[in-house]
Parts: C-alpha cells; sequence; structure tokens
C-alpha cells in the first residue's frame, strides 16, 4: 500500500476515529504540528515514545561550490530539523 498520507487525510482520519467534525480534526493537527514547530524553533526536542524523536541540528558554516558559474562560495551555517525514528518505527516499516 503506498499510500500518501497528508495533512488533511490525516486530520480527516482524526475526525472519524474521535467522531469529530472535519474542523474539529484539522484543529487537532495543526495544534499538534505547531506544537511541535514551536518547540523546535525553541531549539527544543520533541520526542514521542515508539515513534522517534525530533531535534534541531546545526549546520557550521562551510565552502561550496556554486554549480552554475563553479565559483567557490562560503554557505552559511543553519540550523536544520531533523528526524530520528525509534525502533518501533524502524521494526514497523521493515516488517
Amino acid at each position: 500500500m503506498n499510500e500518501v498520507l497528508n495533512k488533511k487525510v490525516l486530520s480527516e482520519n482524526v475526525a472519524e476515529q474521535f467522531e469529530l467534525t472535519k474542523k474539529a480534526g484539522t484543529e487537532i493537527v495543526n495544534y499538534i504540528l505547531e506544537s511541535i514547530t514551536e518547540n523546535l524553533a525553541n531549539g527544543g526536542t520533541v520526542e514521542l515514545s515508539g515513534f522517534g524523536k525530533f531535534e534541531v541540528r546545526h549546520r557550521p558554516e562551510r565552502p561550496g561550490i556554486n554549480p552554475a558559474t563553479k565559483e567557490r562560495i562560503v554557505i552559511k551555517a543553519s540550523n536544520s530539523a531533523a528526524f530520528k525514528p525509534a525502533k518501533a518505527l524502524k521494526d514497523a516499516v521493515n516488517k
């Protein structure tokens, strides 16, 4: 089954599972995603037992090459959101 689970489908599934309106399902999913985003933006981590861990990883400044001009450039330091799956999720995916 190669189904795409996007935010809309997830919201509809939540609404159906808990016998809510689609609007309420959407509000719940939005709240969860906003909470995760806010926590990561503040430098925190989000650990969901049995699912995985979202964290912020720092990437230092590094040299690079512009592929169009072959000019050497400096890629600025940045932060990136990263996800590390829990063992239970890895096992479920590899069944």
